[in-house]
């Protein structure tokens, strides 16, 4: 018989409100590729995340609703609160296609709480037709870039570019064409588009162009954070070793992530934050 049951879990969520949903299906064994991506499509969220025991950790892959993805940390963050209800508060070893990492989950009365380890870190500086191109997409300019903040390339598990604004209004005003931006990011190799305003060095707000996997933003998005924060690691920042992110409030789903970075170049990111089922 089969007793596989898709959840459905918002991650980043602020308390009972907000958050990024996810589909989560931990199973006996993986379904096949193409029933996974129809899964996917057919709930319609960012991503959706599989799982099936391997041993003592889990055999994980990603699904957004038009292909597979390599990581994603709100779906990691769901699947931590889903092995929690299902196995009781742990810690969980999580194998994806290309990397090793893991989530942690506890249940807190009718939450929970999740933190991921995201893959390694590395960045670069932004490739100037790139660049140009993203600017064109989003109707910036150069002088609405903050100065603080070069353009660049950020990877912790994926590849994310990350332009930071000089103004809220400007990030709470970001639109772009869906088909231009799938074109544009599925050619650069780029899983989002992250905005930045920063409102102090430790606080910052975010939105996610994710026009690569079909959606045209994700309220709340731990993989980019993960890369947001090895870039600032990367660039000198002054994180005090963890920043705090505010995303998904111009899209009325206000979701609240914390990255933890530790000294090491390159080294994993720890992305937590509450979950909460949703009915």
């Amino acid at each position: 018989m089969n007793t596989n049951v898709l959840k459905k879990i918002s991650a980043f969520s602020d308390g009972q409100a907000g958050g990024n949903p996810a589909g989560v299906l931990i199973a006996d064994q993986l379904p096949a590729d193409a029933e996974m991506q129809r899964i996917a499509a057919e709930l319609g969220f960012s991503e959706t995340v599989f799982a099936q025991p391997r041993g003592k950790a889990w055999r994980v892959r990603y699904f957004s609703p038009e292909n597979e993805v390599p990581f994603c940390g709100h779906a990691t963050i769901a699947l931590g609160a889903a092995l929690a209800l299902k196995q009781g508060d742990g810690l969980f070893d999580l194998i994806l296609n290309s990397a090793t990492i893991s989530v942690e989950g506890r249940q807190e009365g009718e939450l929970f709480a999740a933190a991921l380890q995201s893959p390694p870190t590395r960045s670069a500086a932004a490739d100037p037709a790139l660049l140009a191109a993203a600017l064109a997409l989003f109707g910036l300019d150069a002088d609405d870039l903050d100065p603080r903040m070069p353009p660049g390339l950020a990877h912790g598990g994926a590849d994310h570019l990350v332009l930071a604004l000089k103004s809220r209004a400007r990030l709470a005003a970001m639109n772009y064409d869906l088909d231009q931006g799938r074109k544009l990011m599925q050619a650069a190799g780029l899983t989002t588009i992250l905005l930045a305003y920063i409102e102090t060095p430790q606080l910052f707000h975010t939105r996610n162009a994710f026009a690569s996997g079909g959606v045209l933003e994700d309220p709340a998005t731990g993989a980019a954070t993960a890369a947001f924060a090895g870039y600032l690691r990367d660039l000198g920042w002054p994180h005090g070793g963890r920043i705090d992110i505010v995303q998904g409030e111009d899209m009325g789903a206000r979701s609240l992530l914390r990255a933890e970075i530790p000294a090491a170049a390159g080294s994993s990111i720890r992305v937590s934050g509450a979950a909460r089922l949703m009915s």
